[in-house]
């Protein structure tokens, strides 16, 4: 890794048996760690010195339908993106199932994250901060196309692979999925992204396309 080049790192948020799965990037290179327990994974960004932490998770509910802004605005290449709908927190709460459990366990990743990396709203400055990201979206971007979402593990790391990055140290999809919010935090850093949302709801950050 170049001296003094930034980390980054990505989480892929998971419910309480699968935890989380954090990738930082150096250089070409992931590193990797796993945990269920979302202050392990912070003390582990602040231990990396990330500067920018992307997370595979809702970062704020919807106000008052199912879903946010951000989902539905989500396009690229001229098409939808199809991802995730996140309805209101009360209808989450409401709701009987475990459906929902990786939501309220991103909700308190935030929540602690927030203490060292604030939330991105718009505007940044130069310090830390951390960033929703979707990973299916951010490898689209990358890919510069709508690539496969059914065949996620070999495509996603294909994208990686193209973009130069040693993927053999990511053993499984989370670790990929958590590789591809990694680099688009560092494009995020760079200036070479494009967001969709608002800050009432948050923003989805995906590379430039």
């Amino acid at each position: 890794m170049p001296l003094n080049e930034p980390i980054m790192v990505g989480i892929d948020v998971g419910g309480e048996r699968k935890g989380f799965h954090a990738v930082a990037l150096k250089g070409r290179a992931f590193e990797i760690t796993t945990s269920t327990e979302s202050a392990e994974i912070v003390a582990w960004c602040l231990a990396q010195k990330a500067l920018v932490v992307a997370v595979d998770a809702p970062c704020a509910w919807s106000r008052e339908g199912s879903s946010r802004k951000t989902e539905r605005d989500l396009r690229l290449f001229g098409e939808k993106i199809h991802c995730f709908a996140t309805p209101t927190r009360e209808r989450a709460v409401a709701n009987t199932k475990v459906f929902y459990d990786w939501v309220f366990r991103g909700e308190a990743l935030y929540q602690q994250l927030q203490q060292y990396y604030p939330l991105f709203i718009g505007v940044h400055g130069t310090g830390p901060v951390c960033i929703e990201t979707f990973p299916h979206a951010a490898a689209c971007a990358l890919a510069g196309r709508v690539v496969s979402a059914k065949h996620k593990a070999s495509v996603r790391r294909d994208v990686l692979m193209c973009h130069d990055y040693d993927t053999g140290g990511l053993p499984n999809i989370d670790y990929v999925d958590a590789a591809i919010c990694a680099v688009t935090a560092k494009a995020f850093l760079t200036n070479r992204y494009q967001c969709f949302g608002d800050r009432a709801e948050g923003y989805i950050i995906v590379p430039a396309d």
